[in-house]
């Protein structure tokens, strides 16, 4: 072999002994890379296969997906909790949206979710099929602890096959549900942030109403329906913030927790004779001056009467949730203004903006509050 064949030959099997190192390396980087993603399939389905053990508000020990992105409401309550916490991971809702609503409430998804009813409650008409199919990973209860309560749980559970968990809401301590709803659903910041508003208006308003005696708490009723004959009782359920911020003239001899409130005569709340009255939406506040029958009640002759808001739900009451935080920032505003260095305006800004994300315009506001604050106001 000739010296040029011989370094042909040479630098032919240094090609081929880098081409097939390279191959070597590509295959290796390959492999490496295969391994990887089958790595990360293994590692995502590992992480979709954990769970976790909650325990409750009624201290049931409930067995979880470890991540949670996927939540269905039992009612109506819990309806309007989820929808301040975590309206992105919602599957269906309890109850359909109004127009008026969904100004406020961030749900781009709404038209794709199911209208499932509530378990609960008067009516109890949930669509099991309908939350089954929504295929949500925890259905989540809110409310008062009531007797039975823990049993319903299970029921619920055991038909749906899904796990369900209850969170106990109360005007006095809204922060503790945050904050077990931010444990549950792994959003501990967000829980936090609703967790200490809550906290820190109950604080101001109990700390106000701690330097009004009973003596000079004003006399109040709240009233409902067509004709303005339906009342909420003191000590109910419904009545809690009307309880802390007045003297709630509804004294019955049982309370009923009916977000519709409970059937009086005209001549019982004559004999109330309340100095200042609250109508809810679609009562009879733009017609009861005019109207003869109520012209002797303290509150009509004086100009008392007022309207609560009620966009996206009711400031005072159905459901008795933590709608009422705005509504015990307002009603005590309305009765005792020089007991406060913040205006109804500036609370109901920052409620909106802490619970449903909207900054609502100085026009916006009036709207609102337009029968719920003096008329010289």
């Amino acid at each position: 072999m000739s010296a040029t064949t011989k370094k042909r030959a040479s630098r032919f099997f240094a090609v081929v002994a880098a081409a097939a190192l390279c191959l070597g390396i590509m295959g290796l980087v390959s492999g490496c890379s295969s391994s990887n993603e089958a790595s990360s399939a293994s590692s995502s389905a590992a992480t979709q296969n954990e769970t976790r053990t909650f325990t409750d508000s009624l201290g049931r020990e409930v067995e979880l997906p470890a991540q949670i992105d996927r939540i269905a409401p039992s009612g109506h309550t819990a309806n309007q909790v989820l929808l301040t916490m975590a309206p992105e991971k919602m599957v269906s809702l309890s109850q359909d949206l109004t127009e008026d609503q969904l100004k406020y409430i961030n749900l781009p998804n709404y038209a794709d979710l199911p209208i499932t009813g509530a378990a609960f409650g008067s009516k109890g008409d949930i669509n099991k099929e309908a939350v089954a199919a929504a295929d949500p990973q925890v259905i989540i209860d809110t409310g008062e602890v009531k007797d039975g309560l823990e049993e319903d749980m299970d029921t619920l559970q055991e038909q749906l096959g899904i796990p369900v968990v209850f969170i106990e809401t109360k005007l006095e301590d809204y922060g503790a549900a945050y904050e077990m709803l931010g444990e549950l659903l792994g959003m501990p910041e967000r829980g936090k942030e609703l967790s200490d508003y809550c906290a820190a208006a109950y604080k101001e308003v109990t700390d106000v109403m701690a330097t009004i005696p009973d003596s000079e708490r004003v006399n109040l009723g709240y009233f409902l329906g067509d004709a303005g004959l339906n009342t909420i009782a003191k000590d109910s359920y419904q009545g809690q913030v009307i309880d802390l911020c007045a003297n709630n003239v509804a004294v019955l001899e049982k309370a009923t927790g009916s977000g519709q409130g409970q059937e009086v005569s005209l001549e019982q709340i004559a004999l109330w004779n309340p100095d200042l009255i609250i109508f809810a939406p679609d009562s009879i506040y733009d017609t009861v001056a005019d109207d003869p029958a109520w012209d002797g009640i303290a509150a009509v002759k004086s100009g008392q009467v007022y309207e609560t808001p009620a966009t996206p739900y009711n400031w005072l009451n159905n459901p008795p949730t933590v709608n009422q935080v705005m509504g015990m920032q307002w009603l005590p505003r309305l009765l005792y203004p020089d007991k406060f260095d913040t205006s109804i305006a500036d609370v109901t800004k920052s409620y909106y903006k802490t619970f449903y994300g909207y900054d609502m315009s100085d026009q916006e506001v009036a709207d609102m509050t337009a029968k719920a604050l003096p008329k010289n106001a």
